[in-house]
């Protein structure tokens, strides 16, 4: 039995999470704006009945820290069948691993639906993103990345949740690309710990002004705006910022990585690009925008 199925890989401009111990997991995460691109996680699952059960998990391409939110996915998934399984997950990951591009969300995301495939299952799309999204809650990896993958296109999240339970709006973007420059990863699970008080009052009001402007310029400045509010940029991307502020290129910062990014009409594509090409320490990633969202692949 077997499964195949693609995520895209997300980045979030600025946010406000809404944690609340009391709640379910499906009921928290966070309220922000950013972008999926057309690369991301492909997993393939292979399943097979066994004497026991148990999984082996392998990773090609860009190589995770851990495979906790994998793990968390398969265990939650195999509650729902009685009987023995092997369970071989393989994770193709074309996205740098803890640069603010949302990797862990897009793991979650498509081994869910690769499950599904595999076991012949009926779970909804909405069940399968609740557990990706409670894998990412549940793990401290992640808050709203999963519900923007589900869906797909450049949105902002005006309610927090799972798929189902979280709602956004969708911007059109036919007409950009993605450009994006990473130097270094951070860790989400400490800067949660660290900085979640401090920056939510700000996040809140970007997202409804940005609710009110639909203006992808006005994202890249309140992207920046929340960057420097919270501490992030580095003097390394403060020059990349300003080299592209002076070539007329508005940009923003990836939460949570070292990471800068643009949304460029197609004609200043290659323009924005040979900027970056000066920074040979920074690894440029070119994409369109994924409109599609999570989906099964052949």
């Amino acid at each position: 039995m077997k499964g195949s199925a693609f995520s895209p890989a997300h980045i979030t401009g600025f946010f406000k999470a809404e944690l609340d111990d009391t709640k379910k997991p499906e009921f928290q995460g966070s309220l922000g704006a950013g972008f999926s691109i057309e690369r991301g996680v492909t997993t393939t699952v292979n399943v097979e009945y066994s004497e026991f059960t148990d999984f082996k998990i392998k990773v090609s391409g860009y190589q995770p820290d851990n495979t906790q939110v994998s793990e968390f996915v398969i265990k939650e998934f195999l509650k729902n069948f009685d009987g023995n399984y092997f369970v071989n997950v393989y994770h193709d990951i074309k996205i740098p691993v803890g640069y603010g591009l949302g990797c862990s969300a897009a793991v979650a995301l498509s081994l869910s639906y690769a499950l599904n495939a595999a076991f012949g299952a009926k779970f909804s799309k909405e069940q399968l993103g609740t557990i990706a999204h409670n894998a990412e809650v549940i793990c401290k990896t992640g808050l709203g990345d999963v519900l923007a993958s589900y869906h797909g296109g450049f949105e902002i999240r005006t309610k927090c949740g799972a798929p189902g339970i979280g709602q956004l709006k969708k911007i059109p973007t036919e007409t950009y690309s993605a450009i994006m420059i990473c130097f270094s990863p951070i860790s989400t699970k400490q800067f949660l710990k660290e900085r979640l008080a401090s920056i939510n009052g700000l996040g809140g009001k970007m997202v409804n002004k940005l609710v009110q402007s639909r203006d992808i310029n006005q994202f890249h400045e309140f992207s920046i705006e929340f960057a420097d509010y919270v501490n992030i940029i580095t003097p390394k991307m403060k020059t990349v910022i300003e080299d592209l502020k002076s070539h007329g290129i508005k940009s923003g910062v990836a939460l949570f990585g070292e990471t800068i990014f643009m949304l460029v009409p197609e004609s200043m594509e290659e323009k924005t690009a040979k900027i970056l090409e000066k920074y040979p320490d920074g690894i440029i990633i070119r994409s369109k925008i994924d409109d599609i969202g999570a989906r099964l692949v052949s």
